[in-house]
């Protein structure tokens, strides 16, 4: 549908506050650019719940606080059908033209649906959605709830609830991932503040927001692992888990932010009493400034010292023993340094046992020419096979992949000159049983010449 055709396809009802404020396009600059906005075209599609809102919302807050109570009302009612008779029964405590307006209201914007056949009330599907939104509002103390990351536990609900009916969108899960980032904007400036009392009241949010994660990180786990496919739910499965790993790496900086504070903290003598004891004593306080009442009407005391107790203390402090110190002694003169050897650690015999192997290959002959492929697990076992050990047999492994490697090649000693043999090697998808006491099984592949062609009858089979 075409968003001119949209926006006149619900007309507002009729008295309603947005009758005469137009379409929703006349408050944008550009009205092409309006409809590239998914979020935007979603909520313009919605126009019975957006009046149905307005008319819910619209009027002064003892009004609407009136509506919302009474609406609740009526969707927490467990009848399907309600006749007026037990509705002035529900709100007998109402004024009768109150009532009447309210309900009105409700049937205008289409909250509230009557029935002449049955002579009675019932509530549609859109006020079924609006009382969904409008949960919250009943719950019995939502003020404490979002104290201790209500908010957070609301949305963490809604996204687990879709994701298990399969009703799960992106939106939702960036309205839960732009809640994480702003908890973590929150702790991270109550850790630099440095208030030992913002930092308790900012942990004790935080272990609530942890748990809260604890819980649904399966659920979360899901989402993000079956995001694949769907650009949009895949971008916004990954920007919450970076959120949520952000979040749950800040307990080491409350840990370290706390121990600062207890260093920090002060010890009264020895009463056992601390600045922060004194501090909590003064916020309960009404009246600090009382306490300077009687603070002038003992002022300090001075003492004097008479003239024989400060010599007799001055006396004492001549004859107190003192460490003497000892005489100057010289600096000690210079020596040579003691002759030293540098000393390299020897690589493995395997590796130099190794490149002689694979030298003696490139030059004897083998089936008649020299050069030839020779089996990759000879090369491992070595000129003496019985007496090879396993950890011999896999450094020899390790080794095989420098055979041509262009980096190694330019090295000194052994381990270049390995790379420089005129080798290389080439394994299969395979495993070849050895006859040997301590090697059962092996990758098979083979050793080929360096300038030898690949074989492409060999990758065709495999």
């Amino acid at each position: 549908m075409p968003w001119a055709e949209l926006a006149d396809a619900h007309p507002a009802a009729p008295g309603s506050p947005d009758e005469s404020a137009g379409a929703l396009f006349d408050f944008f600059r550009d009205t092409d650019a309006a409809t590239d906005d998914p979020l935007l075209w979603r909520i313009a599609r919605e126009q019975e719940l957006s009046q149905a809102l307005s008319g819910l919302f619209h009027g002064p807050a003892a009004l609407v606080q009136l509506r919302l109570w009474v609406f609740l009302q009526l969707a927490r009612q467990g009848e399907a059908q309600l006749p007026r008779e037990r509705i002035d029964e529900l709100f007998h405590a109402l004024r009768p033209e109150a009532l009447d307006t309210v309900l009105k209201r409700f049937r205008d914007v289409g909250l509230l649906a009557w029935d002449d056949s049955l002579r009675s009330y019932a509530l549609p599907p859109l006020a079924q959605r609006v009382a969904g939104l409008l949960a919250p509002l009943a719950s019995g103390d939502a003020a404490a709830q979002d104290a201790e990351g209500g908010e957070l536990a609301a949305l963490l609900g809604q996204v687990v609830g879709a994701n298990q009916l399969g009703a799960l969108d992106p939106g939702q899960l960036q309205m839960l991932q732009a809640q994480l980032t702003r908890l973590h904007g929150e702790f991270a400036d109550a850790i630099a503040s440095g208030s030992e009392f913002r930092l308790r009241a900012a942990r004790l949010r935080y272990d609530r927001a942890a748990q809260l994660i604890d819980r649904a990180s399966d659920a979360i786990t899901a989402i993000i692992g079956h995001a694949h496919g769907h650009i949009a739910m895949e971008r916004a499965a990954r920007a919450l888990g970076q959120a949520q790993s952000r979040l749950l790496a800040m307990a080491s900086q409350f840990n370290r932010a706390l121990q600062q504070v207890d260093r920090q903290r002060v010890t009264l003598g020895t009463t056992g009493i601390t600045s922060t004891d004194v501090k909590r004593w003064l916020q309960t306080l009404r009246q600090p400034a009382a306490l300077l009442d009687t603070a002038f009407a003992m002022p300090v005391g001075l003492c004097a010292l008479a003239p024989h107790e400060l010599l007799d203390v001055t006396e004492a402090e001549f004859e107190r023993d003192r460490p003497t110190q000892g005489p100057a002694e010289d600096l000690p003169g210079a020596q040579e340094a003691p002759a030293g050897t540098l000393a390299a650690v020897a690589l493995p015999r395997e590796l130099g046992d190794l490149a002689d192997l694979l030298s003696a290959w490139s030059l004897e002959p083998a089936t008649g020419e020299a050069g030839a492929p020779r089996d990759a697990a000879a090369a491992l076992l070595g000129a003496d096979p019985d007496s090879a050990r396993y950890a011999q047999v896999a450094y020899k492994a390790q080794l095989l992949p420098l055979l041509g490697d262009p980096q190694a090649g330019v090295l000194p000693g052994a381990t270049g000159a390995l790379a420089r043999q005129p080798w290389r090697v080439e394994w299969e998808a395979a495993l070849q049983p050895l006859d040997h006491a301590q090697v059962e099984l092996v990758s098979r592949g083979r050793l080929v010449p360096a300038d030898a062609p690949p074989d492409t009858s060999r990758d065709a089979a495999g």
